[in-house]
């Protein structure tokens, strides 16, 4: 069985054809999946959806890129909504540096906040990081993040920065960008990050794994990703299923 622990199944690409794509990730043997809302309607549609399917969970957070939208009635917001037993993380959360549209300081602010809340109401976060790898790192740190751990989700650093996050209690979350011929750095990652600190995900409807890249990405896909990591592990996919499935139930207190 396979957990794709960041889905985006909450996103109007969605919108068509939500009951075929869930079907089609059953029928690969995805067992679960998380939600990620990061604004008001994402984290709105991901309440919606965990409501109506049993084997759905839900992250719920504020995006680096929107931070400059963020207001104390929104983190507050944040905060009432993760008492739901559903809610198994807070995020995604981060930095981006690749877009401007927020200042650096506004989501360094943010982001510390949001550490804040998760270790208030004691949940794991997912980050977010683009171009902004040294600066997580460092606020991780400075704001204790251990304590509650978390993803570093779709991680593209190198396996020495996976190795200090590894040491943060965070698990390394690989997605399709580990089926891509041009991906030393994930591959890198896959083969020398221990099976007991991966999960696996898609981010769909993003970054769909090779042979499908460029196109639409969805759950079920996320059987590319568990395949190219037993491949470069040398080990067996039911391997690969089994142990990224008991890390993400671990880190999410899913029995």
């Amino acid at each position: 069985m396979l957990f794709d622990t960041h889905v985006h199944l909450n996103a109007e690409q969605f919108d068509e054809d939500l009951e075929e794509v869930i079907s089609r990730a059953r029928e690969a043997g995805v067992e679960k999946m998380v939600v990620v809302g990061f604004d008001r309607p994402t984290i709105n549609r991901a309440m919606e959806l965990i409501e109506q399917y049993e084997f759905l969970y839900a992250s719920i957070g504020w995006h680096p890129v929107d931070a400059i939208d963020m207001k104390d009635e929104d983190l507050a917001w944040i905060e009432e909504l993760s008492n739901h037993p559903k809610v198994v993380a807070i995020g995604e959360m981060g930095l981006d540096y690749h877009w401007d549209k927020s200042p650096k300081d506004v989501q360094k602010e943010v982001f510390r906040k949001q550490i804040h809340l998760a270790k208030k109401v004691k949940l794991p976060i997912i980050i977010h990081n683009r171009d902004a790898t040294q600066d997580i790192v460092d606020i991780l740190r400075e704001e204790g993040a251990e304590e509650v751990g978390g993803i570093m989700h779709c991680f593209s650093g190198s396996p020495e920065i996976a190795q200090e996050c590894v040491d943060m209690n965070f698990y390394i979350s690989l997605g399709g960008p580990v089926t891509f011929k041009n991906a030393k750095k994930p591959k890198e990652v896959a083969k020398e990050i221990p099976l007991e600190k991966l999960l696996i995900e898609t981010d769909c409807p993003y970054l769909a794994p090779h042979p499908n890249r460029g196109k639409r990405n969805e759950p079920a896909y996320v059987k590319l990703v568990a395949e190219q990591i037993a491949e470069l592990k040398e080990v067996s996919l039911e391997e690969v299923e089994n142990i990224t499935t008991e890390n993400a139930k671990k880190l999410f207190n899913i029995n």
